[in-house]
């Protein structure tokens, strides 16, 4: 009784698709060296496997692009910072996604504006991170 190919393409019955390698039917050839190596764009290059890295200390950059309760502690991505104003250089406390627009609150210029997620801050507007 010999193999027979299905409506689509699949063998079915005794023979299997070694056996056909092996009478010269269908033999496919090895892919290039240059698909085997990792290149840096590749996204296997970037993934660590869950078994190469410590997970009592992980590394701070893996724990960074991790979603905030799937870190090892939970922390949020947000944050309070001091903004500078470009004209007056009086500093206002700004919070990162702000969801209103920031005026300074001397020579009404605005220091931040709201998006999606984090807020935008002027340019020419420096700030700095609350220290805890």
């Amino acid at each position: 009784m010999e193999g027979v190919k299905g409506a689509w393409g699949h063998l079915r019955g005794p023979l299997c698709a070694r056996s056909l390698a092996l009478d010269g039917e269908e033999k496919r050839p090895a892919p290039p060296p240059s698909l085997l190596v990792d290149s840096p764009r590749s996204p296997s290059s970037i993934m660590v496997l869950s078994n190469d890295i410590d997970l009592l200390h992980p590394p701070a950059e893996l724990e960074k692009r991790k979603h905030k309760l799937k870190r090892l502690v939970q922390s949020p991505n947000s944050f309070f910072m001091d903004v500078k104003c470009q004209g007056c250089f009086s500093i206002t406390t700004v919070f990162s996604h702000s969801q209103t627009v920031v005026m300074c609150g001397s020579c009404a210029t605005v220091l931040c504006q709201p998006t999606g997620g984090r807020a935008r801050l002027t340019e020419g507007c420096s700030f700095r991170k609350k220290g805890e």
